[in-house]
């Protein structure tokens, strides 16, 4: 005999707990997690509606109290049924409630007062600007409109250089499988990048396409929810919540800039938009596209095993030039006398292009920094002798600690390869950038683009908007300078720190680093004019920095690859996090161990690496501990997963437990 645990209320704030009935044998083939069923519900058993959410042999409930499944719903609403299917997968892969599972993916139903509907633009109105596509571009719009109509379904890799015009590609085959009366969803990296996307969506869609994302009121987002469930929008663009619109037939899912970090969501459940995408693709009969022009190692390893399709894109669209990238070793300019956070030729060409009327972008790489030690002498950076990653710096401590394993050492005076006392963190920041920049060139105008200046609702399009105008000669920023955007009057990037995020204490920090320093170069040049870029760093010879500059994505993967595989990380390997975290540290450790020696008797082959104290070990009186299973098998770590979560069930311990795969950060 089987039970289905079902929930009665699906509105977002009514979810409260799932009730379990029992299965009549006449009902074993029609049900499944989504399935709308009618069950006897309260003291009066009278029929409410509910929805399957996962099935069991094993009720948590005495036998004889459960109640009997009366009809299963013949008329099933897809929309919603597919939703509850999708987070029943997100519970049972990625470790979490089936109630935050349903709150990640149900839209919050609030009482709202429409707003007057705003008035849109002929462009909106009618859709267009044909798009005259290049050889590369239509080779691969044929190849996948072929095989769509021939009814494969796939996931698909677009790797194309920067300005090589992929958001044109995504746009055609949209367009082809909108034609067919089916929906489309992109997902983008960042919220500032929404409107910008919408507004070159919108003329090839009209007003048949929209935004989804969390600037939204819980309103207006359920008012999108509905638009979408009458067929009122064709195309939703958002970051990784708008994979759950409730679109009825689906067609198509784009994920551009598919490597970003972003997608990966650091709340419970930590899922991954990539493998959810996968997932909802394959329920609604759609197919997946992936794009970048750096993709995730994870994304070309599959690849390049034969599990997805690759296609690839050499050359920029409107026939510019890649710019040319000069390294510059700041050991040399140290020694040379220059304590300036720009390079002798850095400042020379920036004089340069004031002195055209052409703009500067500066970058500072921080992206994953966690407060390495570095050598400004030699290069040498303090490394965990257990892991290979970098060491982070604790200086009330006084002491180097590995996030990973939990590898201690004092923090020294001098470095330990060449002698030298120049031995500290880094400590730069955009504003001291920006002041330098002024003292420098006191006629430049410049803008600084960064959490500090980003806090407002606008404030990304207000400064991006100005810059684009020429209203500053030079834009300062951080990683959200570098995500698609495009200046034609930027002929010069400069690369302030590239060793930020190459030591960041972290696994992926030299695919993080090329990605960030790729992206970056890729913002000079985009017009008419040709565009230079100036790398500054302490390990010029480093294979992320010198892949980075040639663009030569094929070289560093074929490194990089060698490094997870010796090392045993993703994508060779799977690894599951598992963070405990409660208010008596004695309690919290213990039950750590026991939770290690529960994956050592599932684990088989799986490699146990803990437990130790977490990178911060104690937040607001919790005390945290982690440790990290390695297996080449995801499925034995989604195993030992639930034999965790199985003794956690049973313990009804206080102390929380989370659950995370491959995490993008050591904890």
């Amino acid at each position: 005999m089987l039970y289905a645990n079902i929930i009665i209320n699906i509105s977002h704030e009514a979810v409260d707990r799932p009730f379990t009935y029992v299965i009549p044998d006449s009902m074993l083939e029609q049900i499944h997690p989504g399935t709308r069923v009618m069950v006897p519900f309260g003291n009066g058993n009278k029929d409410k509606m509910g929805y399957v959410l996962s099935i069991t042999p094993n009720p948590q409930v005495p036998i004889a109290r459960l109640k009997e499944i009366s009809s299963v719903v013949l008329e099933q609403d897809a929309t919603d049924s597919k939703l509850i299917e999708l987070a029943a997968f997100i519970k049972d892969q990625y470790g979490s409630t089936m109630i935050n599972a349903l709150k990640t993916v149900l839209p919050t139903k609030k009482a709202y007062k429409p707003k007057k509907k705003v008035e849109t633009t002929e462009t909106d109105k009618q859709g267009d600007i044909e798009i005259h596509l290049n050889e590369a571009q239509q080779s691969i719009v044929d190849d996948f409109t072929s095989e769509y109509d021939s009814g494969k379904r796939g996931t698909y890799l677009i790797h194309g250089i920067t300005g090589s015009g992929k958001t044109e590609v995504y746009i055609e085959l949209i367009r082809h499988v909108v034609a067919e009366g089916k929906q489309a969803i992109v997902l983008i990296p960042e919220i500032g990048l929404t409107y910008q996307t919408r507004m070159r969506f919108a003329r090839y869609f009209g007003d048949r396409v929209s935004i989804m994302n969390s600037t939204l009121a819980a309103g207006e987002r359920y008012d999108h929810c509905e638009r979408a469930k009458r067929g009122e929008i064709d195309v939703i663009i958002g970051p990784r919540s708008a994979l759950f619109t409730p679109f009825s037939n689906v067609g198509l899912i784009v994920i551009d800039e598919e490597h970003e970090g972003t997608y990966k969501s650091e709340n419970m459940p930590r899922y991954h938009a990539r493998e959810v995408a996968e997932k909802l693709a394959s329920m609604h009969g759609a197919s997946l596209i992936l794009g970048s022009a750096t993709p995730s190692v994870d994304s070309y390893y599959r690849a390049m095993e034969g599990e997805i399709k690759l296609y690839s894109m050499t050359e920029r669209a409107l026939g510019s030039e890649l710019p040319s990238v000069e390294i510059i070793d700041l050991r040399e300019e140290l020694k040379s006398g220059n304590k300036s956070i720009f390079s002798g030729r850095l400042s020379e060409l920036m004089a340069d292009r004031f002195n055209k009327g052409e703009q500067v972008m500066l970058f500072l790489n921080r992206r994953g920094y966690a407060g390495f030690v570095s050598c400004r002498a030699c290069g040498e950076v303090l490394k965990c002798p257990h892991c290979d990653v970098s060491l982070s710096e604790h200086k009330r401590m006084g002491r180097m600690i590995c996030h990973y394993c939990g590898y201690e050492t004092p923090i020294p005076k001098i470095c330990p390869k060449c002698g030298s006392k120049a031995i500290a963190g880094f400590r730069a920041g955009t504003e001291q950038i920006e002041a330098e920049v002024n003292r420098l060139f006191p006629e430049a105008k410049t803008l600084r683009m960064d959490a500090d200046t980003t806090r407002r609702k606008g404030d990304y399009d207000k400064i991006l908007g100005s810059f684009k105008k020429h209203e500053a000669d030079v834009l300062i920023g951080t990683q959200m300078i570098v995500k698609g955007h495009d200046f034609p009057d930027v002929t010069l990037v400069g690369i302030i720190a590239a060793d930020l995020s190459l030591y960041s204490n972290d696994y992926r920090a030299n695919e993080r680093t090329f990605q960030l320093l790729t992206q970056a170069a890729g913002r000079a040049g985009r017009g008419g004019k040709a565009g230079e870029v100036v790398i500054q760093t302490y390990q010029p010879d480093q294979y992320s920095i010198v892949k980075a500059a040639s663009q030569d994505y094929t070289g560093f993967y074929e490194e990089e690859i060698l490094y997870r595989d010796i090392a045993g990380y993703p994508p060779v390997q799977d690894i599951l996090a598992v963070l405990i975290a409660g208010k008596d540290e004695d309690r919290a450790y213990l039950l750590s161990e026991q939770l290690v020696n529960i994956a050592k008797i599932n684990g088989g082959y799986a490699r146990i690496i803990g437990p130790a104290k977490a990178g911060i070990g104690k937040v607001n009186d919790v005390y945290r501990f982690v440790f990290y299973v390695k297996s080449k098998d995801k499925k034995e770590l989604i195993a030992i997963k639930d034999a965790m979560e199985g003794y956690l069930d049973k313990e009804k311990t206080d102390v929380n437990v989370w659950f995370d795969f491959n995490p993008m950060n050591p904890y």
